[in-house]
């Protein structure tokens, strides 16, 4: 069975004193396609990792970077209700006191301040599932040769068998640091630090 990387997610320094949801502009470097925003080290090894797509004839765009705290809240509550719908497997959450269920057909959400995506150091990779040429670059065989590792992300759940796993969905995990081959793009691309 195939597993993916997950590996936990070392907060940037620029994020001290932030409150998830409500990060300063200051912290968040705007990416494209579409546009986005996200913490600055992990916009730029986003940029890096889509260039080394490119380099692979590949296409990397994302459809959800940071959210802040309206956003999360308004997504949550879109997917998730108090009343059990049926949905199999079932999702909960439980969310100021209250359990939460996710409505059928519905990818899994954060509750609201606790998103990954509210620290901008998460980001959703558009056209990505499990059998996508895109997914199965960013995976490769595992940990030896996951491009997306490379670059400093990973996912948020390793069993596809998890109703919470997400294939899409990638965390920046390095902190401070970037990795090897994100300083090795920078010095060949510098305009590629966001």
């Amino acid at each position: 069975m195939t597993t993916y990387p997950v590996l936990p997610i070392i907060m940037p320094t620029d994020l001290k004193g932030q409150k998830n949801g409500y990060v300063v502009s200051a912290v968040l470097r705007t990416i494209q396609k579409p546009s986005g925003q996200l913490e600055k080290h992990a916009a730029t090894a986003w940029n890096c990792l889509q260039l080394a797509a490119y380099f692979n004839n590949l296409t990397l765009n994302q459809v959800g970077a940071y959210r802040n705290y309206a956003q999360q809240l308004a997504l949550f509550n879109a997917r998730y209700s108090t009343t059990d719908m049926g949905r199999k497997p079932q999702v909960t959450r439980i969310w100021q006191g209250k359990k939460y269920y996710l409505k059928p057909g519905m990818s899994p959400c954060a509750t609201p301040g606790n998103s990954d995506h509210g620290w901008g150091l998460a980001i959703d990779v558009a056209n990505c599932s499990i059998s996508s040429p895109i997914c199965k670059w960013l995976l490769g065989d595992g940990f030896a040769t996951c491009e997306a590792l490379k670059y400093g992300f990973t996912w948020a759940v390793s069993d596809p068998k998890n109703p919470n796993f997400e294939p899409w969905h990638l965390q920046y995990v390095t902190g401070d640091t970037w990795t090897p081959a994100v300083l090795d793009l920078i010095k060949v691309f510098p305009n590629l630090v966001a």
